[in-house]
């Protein structure tokens, strides 16, 4: 096991969340014992000075940025100011005060919704500045992305030491569940389970079911984060994800086989598709610090649909 983690002092924002619950997991097995998670009540990251008693009272070599204000297609379209906002305004903060206490790293996670609308499968990080990302995610997408540029331009004028991770669409054990917020999996997951439970033959799906995605399992994601804040010291963006695409129509059927639930779909083609595919390039992550996903699809399916069977009842799931 690296020594890396062990002497040093990391902040995981987000970290009593879906992704950096997971992280926080990882980082705790890599031998760190000095892993701060901030929580909101007594830190608002939209706030520089709450930034500043955060940075002061831990003294952290390292930050993993992993807060964010995000959600599926309908709760991006019913907030998309807030989504702006709330997103730009803890990215750029952290990273400056970061700069000012002179903090030895700083992880910044960005998204794939800040690619453009139509960008060619599979999406290679050269391509990210080659057109407006998608309608209904290209607030969120947009003020995540600023996080690059001031990585970058702080590389070049402070020598500031900062990277951007651009992960795919996750899913996994401690996802948000409710439908309101929730993206396509874990919401097909519920409707489904709930389904078989209430004896219902239908589902309501949002859609055509023609768009693709990628999905990448969480703990994979975690591991390449860690991985990353070890040994990856540049600018340049980094894709993170599995480098496959499966059709939205697809991949519930998949969900439908794995829950048991033996009804239909009723597809409302009214309501958006998001973005018409998506499919990255992962061969950077490979390269620069030997990332490669594991976990099939249907592995990580499984685990996540047994895991929301076995929890959905004890109040440790977001429903």
């Amino acid at each position: 096991m690296s020594d890396f983690w062990k002497t040093r002092r990391v902040i995981v924002t987000g970290g009593a969340g879906f992704l950096g619950s997971h992280v926080v997991e990882q980082l705790q097995a890599k031998g760190c014992e000095s892993i701060i998670i901030p929580r909101s009540a007594e830190f608002d990251l939209r706030d520089k000075d709450a930034i500043r008693r955060l940075y002061k009272s831990a003294q952290p070599n390292l930050v993993i940025h992993l807060a964010a204000v995000v959600g599926g297609i309908g709760w991006n379209r019913e907030n998309p100011g807030k989504f702006f906002y709330d997103n730009l305004m803890m990215g750029v903060q952290l990273i400056e005060e970061a700069r000012l206490h002179g903090i030895e790293k700083f992880v910044a996670t960005g998204t794939i919704c800040s690619y453009p609308k139509n960008t060619p499968v599979p999406f290679k990080e050269e391509d990210l500045w080659n057109g407006y990302p998608e309608e209904t995610n290209a607030p969120y997408g947009l003020a995540k992305k600023m996080m690059l540029v001031q990585s970058q331009s702080y590389r070049e004028q402070y020598g500031f030491n900062s990277i951007f991770l651009q992960p795919v669409n996750l899913y996994g054990k401690r996802d948000n569940f409710n439908l309101r917020e929730s993206h396509v999996i874990p919401a097909l997951i519920r409707k489904c389970v709930e389904a078989i439970d209430n004896g219902d033959a239908k589902i309501d799906v949002w859609g055509t079911g023609v768009a693709t995605r990628e999905f990448l399992y969480a703990e994979d994601c975690t591991r390449a984060i860690v991985l990353a804040a070890e040994q990856y010291n540049s600018s340049e963006s980094v894709n993170i994800g599995a480098g496959f695409e499966i059709s939205i129509f697809d991949l519930t059927n998949l969900i439908a086989r794995l829950t048991g639930f033996k009804g239909d779909f009723v597809w409302d083609a009214r309501k958006p598709d998001g973005q018409p595919r998506r499919c990255l390039d992962t061969s950077r992550a490979k390269e620069a610090f030997g990332f490669v996903a594991e976990t099939t699809f249907e592995e990580g399916l499984r685990k996540t649909i047994d895991w929301f069977r076995a929890n959905r009842h004890s109040g440790k799931v977001r429903l």
